[in-house]
């Protein structure tokens, strides 16, 4: 199944509906029985094959009715519109799955997908701070979101606390940080200070490297 060479190195964002510490990540039910999340990166370094996908960005929304393992998903890609057709073309073959070996991120993620909506192409304002646990993602008309650091209930103190998966799939371990969220394209949801990953990342066909 892996026909492509291609890496992705970059900044990771996964925000969702889900409380605190994402019950995916612990093979947990979603917090609210359904999951409304996005994920997004910035590509620090990259390439599909010849064509490279430095600097570009790439967003996904989701909504699954249950836990993501169930299936029944919907999602849609949005991606930089600074890409060239070949590297929109190159971006799309990757979120496919269809290059990547079973078992990997995006090959589970075309497994459990049943509605694919149509790509958007925008413009992206992303900015990320891992150690600060702060990001900030815009892509007009389409999505918001907004990280800042869990906060001490009592004294109101920055709360840090960080997840480590030496197995995962879409990270090796990242940052956990609460998100605001609007989405409003084809996939419409609207959260206040739940959950968020901040990871950087290093996607393979193979599956995560780093």
């Amino acid at each position: 199944m892996t026909s492509a060479n291609w890496r992705l190195e970059g900044e990771w964002i996964k925000n969702c509906n889900c409380a605190f510490g994402c019950p995916c990540d612990f093979n947990a039910r979603p917090t609210l029985g359904h999951c409304d999340g996005l994920v997004a990166m910035r590509i620090v370094k990259g390439h599909f094959n010849e064509t490279k996908l430095d600097g570009l960005c790439f967003a996904v929304t989701v909504r699954f009715p249950g836990a993501l393992h169930e299936g029944n998903g919907q999602a849609q890609p949005i991606l930089d519109q600074r890409a060239t057709p070949a590297q929109r073309d190159a971006l799309g073959a990757i979120l496919s799955g269809e290059n990547s070996a079973e078992g990997t991120l995006f090959h589970i993620f075309s497994l459990i997908v049943t509605q694919m909506h149509d790509p958007v192409v925008a413009p992206f304002e992303f900015n990320f701070d891992k150690q600060g646990r702060t990001a900030r993602l815009v892509i007009p008309g389409v999505l918001e979101t907004e990280v800042e650091p869990i906060k001490n209930p009592v004294t109101g103190a920055p709360h840090r606390i960080q997840v480590l998966m030496p197995e995962g799939f879409e990270h090796r371990g990242a940052e956990v940080a609460s998100s605001n969220i609007r989405s409003t394209g084809a996939i419409r949801f609207e959260t206040t200070g739940t959950h968020s990953s901040l990871a950087h990342v290093v996607q393979t066909p193979q599956g995560v490297a780093a």
